[in-house]
């Protein structure tokens, strides 16, 4: 490959919901991209994943937004419960739409995986095909180089989106700790509704807690999470939810019940409360949880990857000194993914509360917010949701999230 074509290619390193996301972006924006995933296919995990208004912002800047939301479910009415079952607090989709411009939606992460994928060219993404950064480049000068068992490839611009153990990021900066463990694990299912209806909700018991949503197709996402050793694992994964959430509320046991042992997914949580000094260094750029892995408590790990993905393309114009792209880059994403992690992290601190004590007083608390008006408890998310991207974008006003700017049809 000559400079000047390898100065004009992506190379993404990853093929989750950010790199995918940041290689359209980049494609739309002029670069020749190639992603790089270890993995045989894109087999994206089997669990759902909320998009809250600033995801959809950003994929309304890629032409994406009408498109997912129309396949997605929008959630409605429903809101945070005791282990028993009593309601703490409610949620209005209404007063949230109107708040942060937009519905949360829900949509199944293999469903959002091949619809950004399908709007790359073909050949754009290499399965089976790992990469290693071997030199990250100079903004204004050297080229960056990744090392694939196909041989190296030279690019004007290396996108570090592998993941939460990153071998980018350590490559970048070897001597910061990486994700530290969270104290708590997560399992996810997707199972058939349950035959009685239930309300969209988030249950938290002591150190626990579990998430029943429903998908457009008909089919349920749930998840749970409980404080637990680092490594720990159950010879049966779904016994071990039967064991201990099979005695809450319903629609709880019944989820549990509808899950195949083999499908329940289990993953110890990581984040990164200790930001790294830059999202860039040279050349390459990291994104997502390879940039910022946090609590999954606020549901902002897959949207912030998101929203990382179209700020870097808005910043990193194909070819020339990218320097002071990739530092305004950093400079955008840098406090704000930090301010998302610590917030994450806060969030989780209180769902891991185990004493009798300290969970009725957090109980409380929660009751007393939402009796005060949900503007209260919306505020959590204020400076979150309400993003907005640096670009234009495009999403048809019909579907009631935009930019503050007539659609463009």
């Amino acid at each position: 490959m000559s400079g000047s074509s390898a100065a004009s290619r992506a190379v993404v390193v990853g093929s989750g919901i950010g790199g995918l996301t940041a290689a359209v972006a980049l494609h739309q924006r002029g670069w020749e991209v190639t992603v790089l995933e270890r993995a045989p296919s894109l087999r994206p995990v089997g669990a759902g994943i909320g998009l809250a208004p600033n995801s959809q912002r950003a994929l309304d800047v890629i032409g994406l937004g009408d498109e997912i939301r129309s396949l997605a479910a929008w959630q409605g009415a429903g809101g945070m419960r005791t282990p028993a079952g009593r309601w703490l607090s409610r949620t209005d989709a209404t007063a949230a739409a109107e708040r942060f411009g937009g519905p949360l939606v829900l949509v199944h992460r293999a469903t959002l995986i091949e619809r950004i994928a399908a709007r790359l060219p073909d050949g754009a993404v290499r399965t089976g095909c790992p990469g290693e950064l071997a030199d990250p480049g100079t903004a204004g000068g050297g080229l960056a180089r990744v090392t694939t068992p196909d041989g190296d490839i030279e690019a004007g611009l290396v996108v570090g989106a592998d993941g939460i153990h990153s071998g980018v990021r350590r490559r970048l900066f070897p001597d910061h700790p990486g994700p530290r463990y969270s104290g708590f694990t997560t399992w996810r299912v997707v199972v058939p509704a349950p035959g009685t209806p239930f309300a969209p909700h988030e249950t938290w018991g002591p150190g626990s807690l579990w998430g029943t949503q429903p998908l457009a197709d008909g089919r349920v996402y749930a998840y749970a999470a409980a404080v637990a050793p680092a490594g720990a694992r159950a010879a049966d994964e779904q016994a071990e939810l039967l064991r201990r959430f099979g005695h809450w509320h319903d629609p709880v046991p019944s989820v549990i019940a509808a899950a195949a042992p083999d499908t329940v997914l289990r993953n110890d949580v990581h984040h990164m409360t200790d930001p790294l000094p830059a999202h860039h260094r040279g050349r390459t750029a990291l994104l997502g949880d390879a940039a910022h892995a946090m609590a999954p408590c606020l549901g902002q790990g897959g949207n912030q990857a998101i929203e990382d993905a179209v700020v870097l393309a808005h910043h990193a114009p194909p070819g020339g000194d990218l320097g002071p792209g990739l530092a305004a880059y950093s400079a955008v994403r840098l406090p704000r993914t930090t301010a998302v992690v610590r917030k994450s992290a806060q969030v989780a601190r209180l769902m891991a509360l185990r004493s009798a004590p300290a969970v009725a007083l957090r109980d409380t608390l929660m009751a007393a917010a939402s009796r005060l008006g949900p503007g209260l408890v919306l505020r959590t998310f204020d400076g979150i949701a309400d993003w907005r991207p640096p670009q234009r974008t495009y999403a048809a006003g019909a579907h009631g999230v935009h930019d503050g700017r007539p659609a463009q049809r």
